[in-house]
């Protein structure tokens, strides 16, 4: 005859003895003890892992200290061209001075009133010149389309093509930056026939 298997049921279960039941675990664990914790495919993906992510992390880093080097710089620009838009705006108003002067020299350069603006004309440039901003005279000089405004071309025999024979407006530069540039007039060189 066959034999039919037996199963145990969860009465018998109970039935059995804890020190058997404890053997069980002992003999489960040391099955899982001897296997390896995962394949060598996992260690590699995890080693892979690793290497992106302190890779990001030294580029994190290196954004970082960029970011706050630029900070630093913009900051030192701001502290450093802070008066600027003041200073802009003053410049206008020293270029209708100037105009203003012009005529009262041509009515009478010994009046007390061309004298009096004379004086607060180099008080006013004295102190720009305390905030490190000069004029810069174009004429004469190549024309430098970063450096200059051209308003117009005109023929002349006596300046070569591309200099500037006038400026109709004063440039001036703050430091290293250049505030406005000059309008000029620009030779288009000898007339011709």
């Amino acid at each position: 005859m066959r034999k039919i298997p037996v199963t145990a049921s969860p009465a018998d279960d109970a039935k059995t003895a804890p020190s058997d039941r404890a053997t069980e675990q002992k003999q489960q664990m040391s099955h899982a003890k001897k296997e390896p914790a995962s394949p060598p495919d996992e260690d590699e993906g995890l080693q892979a892992d690793l290497d992106r992510f302190r890779d990001l992390a030294l580029r994190s880093q290196a954004d970082f200290e960029n970011y706050k080097k630029r900070a630093a710089r913009e900051k030192e620009d701001a502290i450093k061209y802070a008066n600027s838009g003041l200073i802009e705006r003053l410049l206008t108003i020293i270029d209708n001075f100037e105009l203003g002067l012009a005529a009262a020299r041509g009515a009478d350069e010994n009046s007390a009133i061309f004298s009096g603006m004379s004086m607060v004309l180099k008080q006013l440039t004295d102190f720009l010149a305390e905030h490190g901003v000069e004029s810069i005279d174009a004429p004469g000089r190549p024309f430098d389309p970063n450096l200059h405004e051209a308003i117009a071309h005109e023929p002349s025999s006596k300046v070569p093509a591309t200099t500037a024979i006038r400026q109709t407006r004063r440039a001036y530069r703050m430091k290293d930056r250049l505030l406005r540039p000059p309008s000029v007039v620009v030779s288009s060189g000898p007339a011709a026939a």
